[in-house]
């Protein structure tokens, strides 16, 4: 609650409720083995759901500007983190941790701040979003490489390699195969039921950690894999929702593992090298962003608004940090140190962002050495985001009203957008050329992904009044300024759903009835007509 008032993200709260249970505080962590059990499970789902996220589609359509500003960042940051920790007394080992750990930024506190500022879709949304995915990648190959380590004092630098090489065709080749011939068959069946659909995603996220680690990779590693070896699927948003909580609850155990092997006794010792990599990442990470992004054609607002997402560490930074303490790699004063930059480092660059605009209107005339004179490559850019065809209405819900409703609005002119979450109406819509989406229509985080902010209508036919309840309160936590339409199934529902903010209610029975009426009516009226006239 204090993080929340103090518009941090939670992950703040978890580090520090961390150390306050561990040993540095109240000692409160007694049972070790199942708190670290947890803990690895939770490492394992945050792992699953990044590779989740990491579509083969988002990842062909990159482009060249987040490509290159997500490597150029890469390789800055890497490079002179080395630098700087090694000078500053680490071992080569420590400093490779360091430097690597200090590249990543956080894809989901990212999000999150993006999409409560309604930026998420904006240019230098999109930009992020996408070095972001580098960075993701980037994660999951360092993973792999530092956990093959440790085959390093028997093995010289060619045969490692060679390891990595070979190991990463085997499971290029295997994740071919699963992702064409298995999975579609296998997750459709899954999805007949949301339970069983969220019992396979946790199974497989696990079962694949377990082959990961057992392939002389990590665990981590392992469950990224899984994760991306359903991205491509029609129900990864569904799963992606029902994860989330999840997620949540089990990486708080991980930060409080985390809690309890921090030795504070060493700490002050790093104060001084956790300031200085801290002013690092925090302006040397966006100076970067924005120097890649002014040379490839963008203005120097867009630059910096996307170089701020950058100026922090990273959740996967700690645990890969981690992963290396497990590893026999470096010591805990590593993992000290890694956690006093994250925490600076979030809760800094957390305020950056939600006060980006007025902070770009004090600086703005000292970023124009980051902007070309023709800003040449941000016109295109938007010219071609303005054609992209975005839904006019939503549907959700596609039992036989919606889906007449649907393909009624269709047939009218109209760009539509289906929610559906019976796998059978999915399949049948889907193979009739509509555009839908497999999803629960009153989850948040699955409302997350969908355009809402950019549809004129959402028309909810969903039967129940609580369900219908709980979309009207996301929309409104959500900002949602456009019209919805609810079908109501009770003449009594009405006032209740207006009171709720819906702008018309539907009343198929009734419509019907009255339809029928007017339709007799006229055929009865002629029909008299025709008799007079006889």
């Amino acid at each position: 609650m204090l993080s929340l008032w103090l518009k941090q993200p939670v992950l703040i709260a978890y580090i520090i409720v961390g150390i306050l249970v561990g040993p540095a505080g109240f000692g409160l962590v007694s049972a070790h083995d199942q708190v670290d059990l947890l803990a690895q499970v939770g490492v394992v789902v945050l792992l699953f759901v990044v590779g989740l996220k990491l579509d083969l589609q988002h990842v062909r359509h990159i482009g060249p500007v987040a490509l290159a500003t997500g490597l150029g960042q890469l390789t800055f940051t890497i490079i002179f983190g080395f630098i700087l920790t090694y000078a500053m007394g680490k071992s080569v080992m420590d400093a490779i941790y360091v430097a690597v750990a200090l590249t990543f930024s956080s894809t989901i506190i990212i999000v999150k701040l993006l999409t409560d500022k309604r930026e998420i879709d904006a240019l230098h949304g999109r930009i992020a979003i996408g070095f972001l995915i580098v960075q993701d990648l980037a994660v999951v190959i360092a993973m792999m490489v530092m956990s093959s380590l440790r085959y390093g004092d028997e093995s010289d630098l060619l045969q490692l390699l060679v390891s990595i090489a070979l190991r990463l065709i085997g499971i290029s080749i295997v994740m071919f195969v699963l992702m064409r011939y298995l999975i579609p068959t296998l997750v459709a069946r899954m999805a007949r039921s949301q339970e069983l659909l969220l019992i396979f995603a946790i199974a497989w996220g696990t079962g694949f950690a377990a082959m990961g680690e057992w392939a002389g990779f990590s665990k981590e590693a392992g469950a990224f894999l899984a994760g991306f070896s359903l991205a491509s699927s029609v129900y990864r948003d569904a799963i992606n929702a029902r994860l989330t909580g999840i997620r949540d609850f089990l990486i708080l155990f991980f930060f409080i593992d985390l809690g309890s092997k921090l030795d504070f006794s060493t700490l002050g010792s790093e104060t001084w090298p956790a300031v200085v990599l801290s002013i690092f990442v925090l302006i040397g990470n966006p100076l970067i962003v924005m120097a890649i992004m002014g040379y490839m054609g963008y203005r120097k607002r867009t630059g910096f608004l996307a170089g701020l997402t950058v100026a922090q560490i990273s959740e996967f930074s700690i645990v890969f940090v981690a992963m290396g303490i497990s590893l026999g790699h470096i010591g805990v004063d590593v993992l000290g140190l890694t956690t006093l930059v994250g925490i600076v480092t979030i809760a800094l660059s957390t305020y950056m962002i939600l006060y980006s605009h007025p902070i770009y209107n004090h600086i703005s005339s000292w970023l124009s050495i980051f902007e070309r004179n023709n800003p040449y490559r941000e016109l295109n850019k938007e010219n071609l985001h303005a054609k992209d065809s975005l839904p006019d209405v939503l549907v959700i819900g596609l039992g036989r009203y919606g889906s007449t409703l649907a393909r009624g609005l269709q047939k009218a002119g109209l760009e539509v957008m289906a929610i559906d979450f019976d796998p059978e109406n999915f399949r049948k819509q889907h193979r009739s050329g509509m555009n839908v989406r497999f999803g629960d229509g009153t989850e948040t985080e699955f409302i997350d992904t969908l355009p809402i902010q950019k549809t004129q209508w959402i028309v909810s036919t969903l039967p129940d009044v609580g369900a219908n309840q709980a979309l009207m309160h996301a929309l409104k936590e959500r900002r949602y300024s456009g019209s919805v339409a609810i079908v109501a199934r009770e003449e009594g529902d009405q006032k209740l759903l207006k009171k709720l903010g819906a702008t018309t209610v539907l009343y198929p029975m009734n419509d019907a009835v009255e339809y029928a009426i007017a339709s007799l009516s006229q055929e009865i009226a002629m029909k008299k007509k025709g008799d007079i006239d006889e």
